[in-house]
């Protein structure tokens, strides 16, 4: 069976996207929305640099809904309910890394509604929110009895990431740290990292109403540090944490965050990697305890600039592999604990044959 999807944005997880979902051997690609004009009317090939798909972007909204097709793989910037919300009722599934992987009821109602009325699934999921923060923590708590504690944790050297633009205006690399504090990344993270710690805490059944806190800290250069967003001076923000802790009885029994760096030298406080380098961790203490480290979604010193970045890759990956699962569930917000395991499919050499 084929599903077919549309593709909303080509920023760089929305081409990661396309290309995932032009091979995926249970996907056809109908529709892609676009956000510039100069991208109006393109095919979507060309865009890719690829060779041409047949399938060229709007920037219409009313020409998506119309658009006969079984979802909507939803990567803008920043999400809005309403554009969510008109999709879903269009009768068409929506699959997304920025938001709802795990909603407040009440905050979520709005949507829900919209699916109710379109016979349609609302998914959250991605990487980071989405996937190392409550997903495979999650998978591998099944390894274990009697869990007290959680981590996911991202170790990454924010050079590599593939959006100069979000890394200085939204991030605030390069500003002071009390731009950095009053910038709108604390509140863009809370709502989706927040919501990984929930997921956590209800699935496996952690009880008392734990307090879950948001914990921020910047590191700044000490000397002029040359970056993708150009130079940052003594005393600009060059490195950022991250942490959401859920606290039960006065201990930490979830911990979930990011460690933002750029590079490891001349930071204040002089923060780095560790020896590990770059990673993502896993940790779960129980019976037994589980510490797993995982590499392979972050880029590779020699990396061409112009590289794709693998996390970005992997974010949209597991929205694109999620889309026949999407599709079969009952109407809804559906969250990863409630959908089936989520798995990729073979590269296009080796299913071509079969279709």
């Amino acid at each position: 069976m084929s599903y077919r999807v549309v593709q909303w944005a080509t920023g760089s997880v929305g081409r990661a996207a396309l290309r995932a979902v032009i091979d995926h051997p249970e996907l056809e690609l109908v529709g892609c929305w676009v956000h510039s004009p100069d991208k109006r009317g393109r095919d979507v090939g060309e865009i890719l640099g690829r060779a041409p798909v047949g399938v060229r972007a709007t920037d219409s909204l009313d020409e998506i809904l119309a658009l006969p097709a079984d979802a909507v793989i939803y990567a803008p910037l920043l999400p809005r309910a309403k554009e969510v919300a008109a999709l879903l009722r269009s009768g068409k599934n929506v699959v997304t890394p920025v938001g709802w992987f795990y909603p407040d009821d009440e905050q979520a109602e709005p949507v829900r509604q919209a699916c109710l009325a379109g016979g349609t699934t609302l998914h959250g999921t991605g990487i980071d929110p989405g996937g190392v923060t409550e997903v495979f923590p999650l998978m591998l708590s099944a390894m274990s009895a009697a869990v007290t504690f959680v981590r996911g944790e991202e170790f990454s050297d924010i050079r590599t990431y593939g959006a100069p633009d979000v890394v200085r205006h939204i991030m605030r690399f390069g500003a002071t740290p009390a731009e950095a504090a009053a910038g709108p990344m604390r509140q863009l993270l809370d709502g989706g990292f927040r919501q990984s710690v929930r997921m956590i805490l209800d699935t496996l059944g952690f009880g008392g109403n734990p307090e879950i806190r948001t914990v921020h800290e910047t590191a700044v250069a000490t000397t002029p540090i040359e970056s993708p967003i150009g130079t940052i001076e003594p005393g600009q923000v060059a490195g950022q944490r991250f942490h959401w802790e859920a606290v039960a009885g006065g201990e930490t029994v979830v911990r979930i965050g990011v460690n933002w760096l750029m590079g490891q030298q001349h930071l204040d406080p002089p923060w780095t990697l560790g020896a590990e380098g770059e990673r993502f961790e896993i940790e779960i203490d129980g019976d037994p305890g589980t510490f797993v480290t995982i590499r392979g979604w972050q880029s590779e010193p020699g990396d061409p600039p112009e590289a794709e970045n693998p996390g970005i890759a992997a974010t949209a990956a597991h929205c694109v592999n999620s889309v026949p699962y999407v599709c079969a569930a009952e109407p809804g917000i559906r969250t990863s604990v409630e959908l089936p395991m989520v798995a990729g499919r073979a590269h296009p050499r080796f299913t071509t044959g079969s279709r």
